[in-house]
């Protein structure tokens, strides 16, 4: 794909841009991208981009570099890619990722589809195991009516 301003080199840095509700791309190649100031001879964090401004920073700890064990990446190069390079990241860099992640989503902890027959099996042991606990709470307490009842609930489940 050729740059779409000089037409002549080969495009290596492409932009998308909305504008009034329109996408725009552009694909430009290093000289025609340096030449309009598109990149930064610093480096830009990517981080900083998806996340808001000062994100690279909250990554790194007390300027110490830190690299995973594993795969040897390093918050430079999240900085600069914003991807990790393996799974063993999250766990190495978990302390700066935790509040990039809760600014980023709902939630840090991944919910995901439950097949229906599944679904149905875990809110029986769900229950099953609140009713057990119901009952050895009632046991202790002494409460033998309240005991007798649950017994004969959790009765009804091996029916089932």
């Amino acid at each position: 794909m050729n740059c779409d301003v000089c037409q002549t080199n080969q495009a290596t840095v492409f932009l998308t841009q909305i504008v009034d509700g329109k996408m725009q791309k552009v694909n430009l190649c290093e000289a025609c991208s340096k030449e309009k100031g598109v990149t930064d001879p610093t480096g830009f964090a990517l981080a900083d981009l998806l996340l808001g401004l000062g994100a690279a920073q909250e990554m790194e700890r007390g300027g110490t570099v830190q690299k995973c064990p594993t795969c040897g990446f390093t918050q430079a190069d999240f900085k600069k890619t914003g991807r990790l390079g393996c799974g063993a990241c999250y766990q190495t860099f978990s302390d700066g990722l935790a509040a990039l992640l809760k600014g980023m989503h709902k939630g840090t902890e991944h919910i995901g589809k439950v097949p229906a027959r599944a679904l149905q099996s875990i809110e029986r042991e769900t229950q099953m195991r609140s009713l057990q606990r119901d009952l050895r709470k009632a046991v202790a307490a002494e409460d033998y009516e309240s005991a007798a009842q649950l017994r004969d609930q959790l009765k009804q489940f091996d029916v089932r």
